[in-house]
């Protein structure tokens, strides 16, 4: 039976070792190594995504943007570089823990900061929509359209998965 638990200290590793046959060391490797196919997915997008978010003011067209809408510029610009260090922290951290026999250490902190980079980045993601929407259609689609991309994040990177996560299997 699979219950909710904490992913830094959890109740019950036994069905890892009675399904998996794991150790926990094992477990902490595939974790790990589990953690770090789902950052290479997002660290392209959320470096892309700067990236372009970096050029813009240098853009001929740029100068339209609103006062407002430079002010959602900016602040988009802060949550995607935050994105950004955050789903590349785990490397760092990697490569400053290498063999110091620190892999839960290294799991855990990797997981909380993937957390928070995937919450930035749908920040960013909802303010380019935001921004993108406002430049073609007006402010006022912007921000519907904004709100929208923020919903949808919410209910399929939150709600859905927490949902899931308290979800007993038999």
């Amino acid at each position: 039976m699979i219950t909710t638990m904490d992913v830094d200290h959890p109740n019950d590793q036994q069905w890892d070792h009675e399904e998996r046959g794991e150790t926990e060391i094992e477990r902490l490797d595939r974790n790990w190594n589990s953690l770090l196919q789902e950052l290479r997915v997002v660290q392209t997008g959320v470096q892309l995504l700067t990236g372009f978010l970096l050029t813009l003011p240098f853009q001929q067209r740029f100068d339209i943007l609103s006062e407002p809408m430079r002010m959602v510029y900016l602040a988009t610009v802060g949550c995607s570089v935050t994105a950004t260090v955050l789903l590349i922290t785990p490397v760092a951290m990697h490569r400053m823990l290498f063999r110091r026999h620190l892999l839960q250490v290294l799991v855990s902190a990797a997981h909380r900061c993937a957390l928070a980079g995937l919450a930035t980045l749908g920040f960013a993601l909802s303010g380019v929509t935001i921004i993108v929407f406002a430049a073609v259609s007006g402010r006022g689609a912007g921000l519907v359209a904004g709100a929208c991309a923020l919903a949808l994040f919410t209910v399929f990177w939150l709600i859905v998965p927490l949902t899931l996560r308290g979800a007993k299997i038999e």
